[in-house]
């Protein structure tokens, strides 16, 4: 059966580039639904599982694009590939097979963002700053081996604009900042290599 809204797992803000290391990796721990560790060295370690970090704004996000995907496009798709087939002979319609293949890869997008909402656990913005990087904080930090400022916000799945600075929590480059205080170093392991940086400043902005 598919879990309702209300049913969504809860959790209080946890610790949590545009050049590289941004996208999401599978990170969340189902044993973490209630409040993460206060620990920043057990939050780290708890967050290890396939629990997908989301703001309520963030699952609404997803969820109406499922919606629309589902409701909308999916029909104007299935219209096409009706219309085609009506041509005759298949074996050298290349409307019909094009309008078979964006079909397919329009519901391997629904199945892939109805799997992620299916796994998503709502977190509660923290919104007082400690000077520790946590879910929905605002980091700025200077690259050490350019040494340019950068600023990234730590967002849930559905949120995210690499553009804008906007990371999903579950990325390699957040997972590396998580926990870390202001005057921190941190060397980051991403998939272009390693990254290094200071943190500068630890802020919340609405």
């Amino acid at each position: 059966p598919s879990r309702q809204d209300g049913d969504l797992p809860r959790l209080r803000s946890g610790s949590l580039s545009r050049r590289a290391g941004v996208g999401p990796s599978n990170s969340w721990n189902p044993d973490c639904e209630q409040r993460l560790p206060p620990n920043s060295e057990e939050r780290a370690t708890a967050m290890s599982s396939d629990r997908i970090p989301m703001t309520r704004a963030g699952y609404e996000k997803l969820k109406a694009e499922v919606e629309h995907l589902d409701t909308v496009e999916m029909p104007k798709l299935a219209q096409r590939v009706a219309a085609a087939r009506s041509e005759g002979d298949l074996s050298e319609n290349a409307e019909y097979h094009g309008a078979r293949e964006s079909q397919g890869m329009l519901q391997a997008k629904i199945n892939l963002l109805r799997d992620k909402l299916a796994r998503a656990v709502i977190v509660e913005r923290q919104k007082e700053a400690t000077g520790e990087v946590v879910f929905g904080s605002t980091v700025v930090v200077k690259d050490l081996k350019f040494g340019d400022n950068e600023t990234f916000v730590l967002v849930g799945a559905g949120e995210e604009d690499y553009d804008a600075g906007k990371i999903n929590v579950a990325s390699p480059l957040a997972q590396g900042l998580l926990g870390k205080k202001v005057g921190e170093r941190v060397a980051i392991d991403v998939p272009a290599g390693k990254m290094q940086f200071e943190i500068l400043e630890v802020k919340f902005e609405d």
